[in-house]
């Protein structure tokens, strides 16, 4: 397929007449399926992004962090979002540092700067962020699986772990463990209908309000997601709950890489390639739409070497922001004198 082809056709001119992209595009590249190399003759296009921010956004008081061209599935993000997202190893985020030359339909100078400072944006930080991802996409395929037969109380069991992930990454972040304590448990329902439910017992001194409004809506979406995901899993069909289970073995695939290796490698070839393809073809389902013993034999062998890669991984615990700072600045720099032409 020709992506070049397809990416000057019309209805990607946003690409070309939009004053925050054009010529302030610095990559521009394959993502989802035909970016993993696990596309079929169905799949989607994607394309994913950075471009520069423009001086006023640096100086002035514009703000900017991405562009969204449903029609396309596009998504461009700020160069000063995307570094924000790579310094916490976002999985959707960070691949883009990590496609095949043939993947790239844009690729100036500053992106391949970009690329060429991967390592300085690495850090042990991977292990929440891919595993917490992961994690999250095995509940949501368990929670489609049984969603007829899964008891109240373990559905919240589900929710409740989720939550937690997502308010670790929220703690670390904005620092609120320092200002109270936040405890998640379960206990007898309050909530008509509900046998157990999820209780929130918090102890704040000083807190922002937007930081409390944030972390509350952290968890509101993970309880409002799981209901939407209840829902809609009602229709799914079987290449749904494939694709759920492939990209769960994906992301830790990925994240072995960048703990062992210190690099990202979005594309999958080889064996790793052969595995996600059978799972999408639903090789590893049963007759009754759940997964089988083997599917889960392999998730486990990925979570151990996963957990194996960490504690072995010389990756840094976080990012040397001194070193990251010093490059961003450069990056701006040229964005605001219009160096990168």
């Amino acid at each position: 397929m020709d992506f070049h082809a397809i990416m000057n056709t019309e209805p990607y001119t946003f690409l070309r007449t939009n004053p925050r992209l054009g010529r302030r595009i610095i990559l521009l590249g394959l993502g989802g399926s035909h970016a993993y190399g696990t596309y079929t003759a169905h799949s989607d296009i994607d394309f994913r992004g950075i471009t520069l921010n423009l001086p006023s956004d640096l100086l002035g008081l514009t703000e900017f962090e991405q562009y969204e061209d449903a029609g396309t599935d596009t998504m461009i993000y700020s160069f000063r979002k995307m570094v924000k997202l790579l310094l916490e190893c976002n999985p959707n985020t960070c691949e883009i540092l990590g496609l095949d030359e043939d993947q790239y339909l844009i690729k100036t100078e500053l992106g391949q700067e970009l690329i060429d400072h991967t390592s300085l944006f690495l850090s042990k930080r991977a292990v929440k962020t891919f595993s917490g991802y992961a994690g999250a996409q095995l509940r949501r395929l368990q929670n489609a699986l049984a969603r007829d037969s899964m008891p109240q109380e373990e559905r919240e069991q589900h929710i409740l772990r989720s939550v937690q992930n997502a308010l670790e990454d929220f703690e670390r972040r904005y620092g609120t463990s320092e200002k109270g304590t936040i405890r998640l448990y379960i206990d007898q329902a309050q909530t008509p209908g509900m046998d157990r439910e999820i209780f929130v017992d918090a102890d704040y001194r000083h807190l922002p309000l937007r930081e409390y409004n944030q972390m509350f809506t952290v968890m509101t979406n993970v309880v409002r997601d799981y209901d939407k995901i209840g829902k809609r899993n009602k229709k799914k069909d079987d290449n749904h709950l494939n694709k759920h289970a492939m990209h769960l073995i994906r992301l830790f695939m990925m994240a072995i890489d960048i703990l062992e290796k210190g690099e990202i490698h979005t594309k999958r070839s080889g064996n790793d390639l052969a595995l996600l393809k059978s799972i999408r073809n639903g090789d590893f389902q049963k007759d009754d739409k759940t997964f089988s013993r083997e599917f889960y034999e392999i998730l486990r062998d990925y979570e151990k070497r996963t957990e194996l890669a960490a504690q072995n991984s010389r990756l840094p615990d976080a990012p040397d922001m001194e070193r990251v700072e010093a490059f961003v600045e450069r990056v701006n720099r040229r964005a605001i004198g219009g160096g990168f032409l």
